[in-house]
């Protein structure tokens, strides 16, 4: 993959809610693209906007004017409930340095939820320091799921 120009910086929820859900559903749909996400934007949108925004540090990777990643970090729980790469930056310095953002977000631990069949994730995950910590399942889709922690 050719070298990206990227920037870190704090979400804007005026500025980049738009491009932020736009690029949620463009990497699930990537992911998963047996699962209709474009049908759930509504469901995401609204969660966003009431759970993620108000509770979570958001940072943002971008290069040139459009968003490339972005993860969320619950300061006060250490969960890392989202981590975000656009699918054309996979594989390049995007996931490193939103990985080294939420560290630097919650420099004592992190704890996340990953879909055991997401097994680039997870490996992304391990690469980057998190262990396997436990099964649990998702209280949104029911699906099995691998805890994962940081300790540093």
């Amino acid at each position: 993959m050719a070298q990206l120009s990227v920037s870190l910086r704090p979400y804007d929820a005026t500025a980049d809610e738009d491009a932020a859900i736009e690029l949620w559903r463009r990497t699930w749909q990537e992911a998963y693209p047996r699962i209709d996400f474009a049908s759930r934007v509504a469901w995401w949108r609204e969660r966003w906007r009431k759970e993620l925004v108000p509770n979570a540090a958001i940072s943002v990777a971008q290069s040139n004017s459009a968003l490339v990643g972005f993860v969320t970090v619950d300061q006060k729980t250490g969960c890392l409930d989202q981590f975000v790469v656009a699918p054309e930056a996979w594989g390049s310095e995007v996931g490193k340095m939103l990985a080294d953002e939420a560290k630097r977000l919650s420099p004592t631990h992190l704890d996340l939820l990953v879909n055991k069949d997401n097994a680039r994730a997870i490996r992304f995950y391990e690469k980057h320091g998190f262990s396997y910590a436990g099964e649990d399942v998702n209280p949104t889709s029911g699906k099995p799921v691998n805890r994962m922690s940081w300790r540093p």
